[in-house]
């Protein structure tokens, strides 16, 4: 299936599309530290008979290194490929992880140069297909990550990004058996849509039979075919973990920890939108203003040819921003 790139300000975005909605997503933020990107730094702690240390690139962000020769000691400078991106959290950041590499330095990859070289078909666009049309573009599918809740049909599911994994509660109306088979596709959509991986645990309703337990384990194997993961058969409590390769930040983890970065972002591309003539008037929460850079707002004007202008409505959502053609 082909990917969709987006080369958003201050984000690039990446979508799968089939039959009109989006079935998974990626982004990647300026000044990220992307898997793949090849870099130097030099190794700043590293304890004795360990090929494990620490590393510093120039801007000053640390690094995990493992896999280091016993040469390597304490203030070398050696080149190191990004195996998974740096992680913020709520009071700390999870540093990012990397390994040795003798390849060519690539300090910032782009994320269609990663797809490409991960073997994926790409096409570079202005705007997602279908987007016009269909019902979950992709405001649709910030509105979940912000909000953190994803509705099906019977029920909702409670999307919660902590320390140790990524949490999706289970609730609705409808009988425990029948509540649990009709989230499993909802769950499988979100984490493509969302990009969820490392550890994943799902808080289904408790299934008093071990039949419906097991039909539910069928469910979640029909619909996770394809992406390679690891999981727990459901417990007597309802309960499945998922385990997968985690490269970084999801888009709900992006959003948990950082949501006034993900709505600047998000207006940015609404205002590149904007098709009647005038100026650009940007109206947002206040709390975004500082979050909104001089070279977001040049990149803007450069790209509309217009004149950009800002205000600001406290009455409005983080994400309930907008832009609109204005009188000159």
């Amino acid at each position: 299936m082909i990917w969709f790139v987006e080369e958003g300000i201050g984000e690039h975005r990446a979508v799968q599309i089939s039959a009109g909605r989006i079935v998974r997503a990626k982004v990647q933020w300026a000044n990220d530290i992307a898997p793949g990107a090849i870099v130097e730094a030099v190794l700043i702690a590293r304890s004795s008979g360990s090929d494990r240390a620490t590393a510093r690139m120039a801007n000053g962000a640390e690094l995990l290194v493992s896999g280091l020769p016993r040469t390597a000691s304490e203030g070398s400078r050696t080149v190191l490929e990004i195996t998974r991106g740096a992680i913020v959290e709520a009071g700390r950041i999870k540093r990012a992880q990397a390994r040795t590499s003798q390849a060519c330095l690539d300090p910032m990859p782009s994320l269609v140069h990663r797809l490409r070289k991960a073997g994926e078909e790409v096409q570079l666009v202005e705007q997602f297909p279908d987007e016009a049309s269909c019902g979950a573009g992709w405001n649709n599918l910030l509105g979940e990550a912000l909000c953190g809740l994803v509705d099906f049909d019977g029920g909702t599911l409670q999307l919660s990004s902590t320390p140790a994994m990524t949490l999706i509660d289970v609730d609705g109306g409808l009988p425990p058996d029948a509540l649990a088979l009709a989230a499993v596709p909802r769950i499988a959509s979100a984490i493509g849509r969302l990009d969820l991986a490392g550890s994943i645990g799902i808080d289904f309703p408790t299934l008093q039979s071990r039949s419906a337990r097991q039909a539910v384990d069928r469910a979640l194997d029909a619909a996770l075919a394809g992406w390679a993961h690891e999981r727990t058969a459901m417990n007597g409590f309802g309960f499945v973990q998922i385990v997968a390769r985690n490269e970084g930040p999801s888009i709900l983890q992006r959003c948990a920890v950082m949501p006034r970065t993900a709505a600047v972002h998000l207006l940015l591309r609404q205002a590149q939108r904007v098709r009647e003539p005038g100026a650009i008037l940007l109206v947002m929460h206040p709390t975004l203003i500082p979050l909104l850079k001089p070279e977001h707002l040049a990149e803007l004007a450069r790209r509309t040819g217009r004149i950009i202008r800002t205000s600001v409505n406290e009455s409005l959502a983080l994400d309930g921003g907008f832009a609109q053609a204005v009188t000159i």
